[in-house]
């Protein structure tokens, strides 16, 4: 059984890979001072960067888990996923509210993926 631990810091890794599947952290944008929509793409740009770094993509996503600081926040949220998911390639996901460990933080997400094996 190999697990393979990425980018680790003293509290959790970026990324765990085990078993031909990566569990990433949570996610959030690159700048804390946009509006839902920057946040959002930037968010999903870092799991794309994240998911490719292991050998994996958006196409094998498993699950995700979405957390908005304010569920008014959701539909403009699903404007970016449904334009970054590949068609037919939707994973599992829950989107709830929560408190964020920021206050200027709008959105955070979690992914698991399968690794495909070369």
């Amino acid at each position: 059984m190999t697990i393979q631990r990425h980018e680790i810091g003293t509290r959790m890794s970026r990324a765990v890979v085990h078993n031909n599947t990566v569990y990433l952290c949570g996610q959030v944008a690159e700048d804390r001072h946009a509006d839902i929509t920057g946040q959002t793409q930037t968010m999903l740009a870092k799991v794309d960067s994240l998911l490719a770094s292991v050998g994996s993509s958006r196409e094998h996503m498993l699950s995700a888990t979405i957390y908005l600081k304010d569920m008014a926040l959701f539909s403009e949220m699903n404007e970016v996923w449904d334009n970054w998911v590949p068609e037919g390639y939707a994973p599992a996901r829950a989107c709830v509210q929560a408190s964020m460990a920021s206050p200027e933080l709008l959105v955070e997400i979690s992914v698991v993926a399968a690794v495909p094996v070369a």
